[in-house]
């Protein structure tokens, strides 16, 4: 039974072999006819209503105020992007109530609040974020964003805060001071930055130098750290300080350069 089967495909098979090979011969003679196939364009799109709610800029009124002081803990949980959404909502107004979330005791919370002030822009804000970036006790990953926010919303205020985080006593805190510096367009970071190319942290120098070329575009011999000794790196501050004195009165913030844009 099996074996009648196998024979019986296998010459099933040959039969359509044979019948099509008659098929394609028939194709190859007859002619081609190009058909155009009418085009129908998609449907145009039709206009999204806004139904986003903007953030309030009216003063918050007493219930108000109440309500954003009972978001403070809930900065930190599983609610903690939804109070973050209702202080953005609640804005600018509300922000003598949010960096109140600075000085409370989970760095969560203070993280947050720090995140939550760079969403809604509170250029307000920003006094407050310099504090806690140049708090000796506060922990370095919530002093370096406080930092990192205050630039990104108000760079010209934050030129004294960074000369105190390049002395502190952390190699991340003056790292972050040293790396930030280059975002703030401002002459008074020179004089910060030039002392720190002889710090004892690689990661520390090497990130002086480069927000220096960064800022001043100075062209200087590559300084290889990596190869330096101790007196060739206060060498290079002595270069530094010497271009700068020479400089310094008529010296501009060059413009930053566009991507793709060559030296």
């Amino acid at each position: 039974m099996k074996s009648s089967y196998i024979v019986s495909v296998i010459l099933s098979a040959v039969t359509l072999c044979g019948s099509g090979t008659a098929f394609g011969e028939s194709l190859r003679q007859a002619p081609i006819v190009l058909a155009q196939i009418p085009y129908e364009a998609p449907p145009k799109a039709q206009d999204v209503p806004d139904v986003s709610v903007p953030p309030n800029t009216n003063p918050l009124t007493p219930e108000e105020i109440k309500r954003a002081e009972a978001l403070l803990p809930l900065l930190e949980g599983k609610q903690e992007f939804w109070a973050m959404g209702e202080f953005v909502h609640l804005g600018e107004p509300s922000i003598p109530v949010l960096v109140k979330a600075l000085t409370m005791p989970s760095p969560r919370i203070r993280y947050n609040a720090i995140e939550t002030l760079s969403m809604m822009k509170g250029v307000s804000g920003v006094p407050a974020l310099l504090v806690t970036a140049q708090e000796p006790n506060e922990i370095p990953r919530v002093r370096e964003h406080a930092l990192r926010v205050a630039i990104r919303l108000d760079p010209a205020k934050t030129p004294d805060a960074i000369a105190v985080m390049a002395k502190d006593l952390n190699p991340s805190v003056r790292k972050a001071a040293a790396f930030e510096s280059r975002y703030v367009r401002q002459k008074a970071v020179i004089p910060t930055l030039i002392p720190m190319v002889t710090d004892e942290e690689r990661f520390v120098a090497m990130s002086a130098l480069h927000s220096l070329w960064i800022l001043t575009r100075h062209e200087t011999e590559f300084h290889d750290w990596d190869t330096s000794t101790k007196q060739d790196r206060q060498a290079w501050v002595a270069e530094w300080v010497e271009w700068w004195d020479a400089n310094k009165e008529m010296f501009e913030i060059p413009e930053p350069r566009r991507s793709g844009q060559h030296s």
